[in-house]
């Protein structure tokens, strides 16, 4: 009988402790680079990783109808504003940690979560059809000027980081000005918005666009080459304009993660987060995904080099783009945004 009770003990001990060298991590990130990251931190800490991939939207409700009885441990998604969403629907904890805090500017975290990388939303322009001198101090709210009808390209309204974008401009020019602005700004579209940001790009390169607006991760990712000799080609013709350089500097926006609510390993997620804010780390994701660090003085290459230098607007709340997406996609509708 002792034998046996003794066994229960450590069979319920261990099995007790595997479950919390466990973690689960939800993330909207589509990276190969990352699970590889990801794999790095078990060999250096012995916890595992499982990784469930899926849309943010689809993450967090999952999360919500699981309740109680969910495991997941860390939500990780490429948007402040779906960090903001998952924050008011009470999924995160607070996180508690100092070093956090000491690491991350202000903008670009809270005490539910923190940015892990960063990036910019900016323009792109073919300095065989746009001359720079069209260019020069441009800013986001200039894209609404005559001078550019019919010559912006864009994602649709419906596109989260169009959204972010939108709200920044909300946040700082407020509703009734940005809602003028939107109504002259959908009429320099080239085309109904259509296709991802890589799509935009082609369209400018072409010449069949003047201006395009889309992330710069994006262009270093077809500058690579990994999405073939044809875009790569693409992209050499087209250059980055960085918007409002004279004022607040260009929309940055951040990929971020928060620990959730019922993680039974709130421990072992903390150091996970504080992983991926190692300077490796740093460098590991920026020089595959081609996003900035969320830390300074971090070496990447030279694709990253080639967009860096410019001036981010470092100064906003990004938590300002959940709370304004909701009246940015229905002043972008209104406008006539598809």
């Amino acid at each position: 009988m002792i034998r046996l009770l003794l066994f229960l003990y450590f069979f319920f001990s261990s099995f007790s402790y595997s479950i919390s060298e466990e973690l689960n991590l939800f993330t909207s990130r589509h990276y190969e680079s990352d699970l590889k990251l990801f794999e790095k931190f078990s060999k250096k800490t012995g916890i595992k990783i499982n990784v469930i991939t899926g849309k943010s939207k689809v993450l967090e409700k999952r999360i919500l109808e699981e309740g109680k009885k969910s495991k997941a441990d860390i939500l990780l998604v490429a948007d402040a504003g779906a960090l903001y969403s998952a924050q008011k629907k009470n999924l995160f904890t607070k996180h508690n940690s100092s070093y956090l805090n000491s690491l991350i500017p202000k903008p670009f975290r809270n005490e539910y979560w923190v940015g892990i990388t960063k990036r910019a939303r900016i323009l792109f322009y073919n300095p065989s059809i746009t001359k720079k001198s069209d260019i020069e101090n441009i800013s986001y709210e200039s894209l609404s000027d005559d001078k550019w009808k019919n010559s912006i390209a864009i994602r649709q309204a419906n596109n989260v980081y169009n959204q972010s974008l939108i709200a920044s401009l909300i946040e700082y020019n407020g509703l009734e000005n940005v809602e003028k602005w939107l109504k002259k700004f959908v009429k320099n579209f080239v085309r109904p918005p259509q296709g991802n940001d890589r799509a935009q790009i082609l369209l400018v390169a072409s010449g069949d666009a003047k201006l395009a607006v889309a992330n710069t991760y994006y262009y270093a990712l077809m500058l690579s080459g990994k999405k073939g000799k044809e875009q790569q080609k693409a992209a050499m013709n087209v250059k980055p304009i960085f918007p409002n350089q004279k004022g607040r500097g260009a929309h940055i926006n951040i990929s971020g993660a928060g620990i959730l609510n019922f993680s039974q390993n709130k421990k072992n997620a903390v150091k996970f987060i504080e992983f991926l804010l190692l300077a490796e780390s740093q460098a590991h994701i920026s020089n595959n995904s081609f996003e900035f660090p969320i830390l300074e003085n971090i070496q990447t290459n030279d694709l990253i080099k080639k967009i860096s230098g410019f001036k981010g607007d470092n100064k906003i709340d990004v938590e300002a783009y959940g709370k304004r997406q909701a009246q940015a996609f229905k002043l972008m509708k209104k406008a006539g945004w598809n």
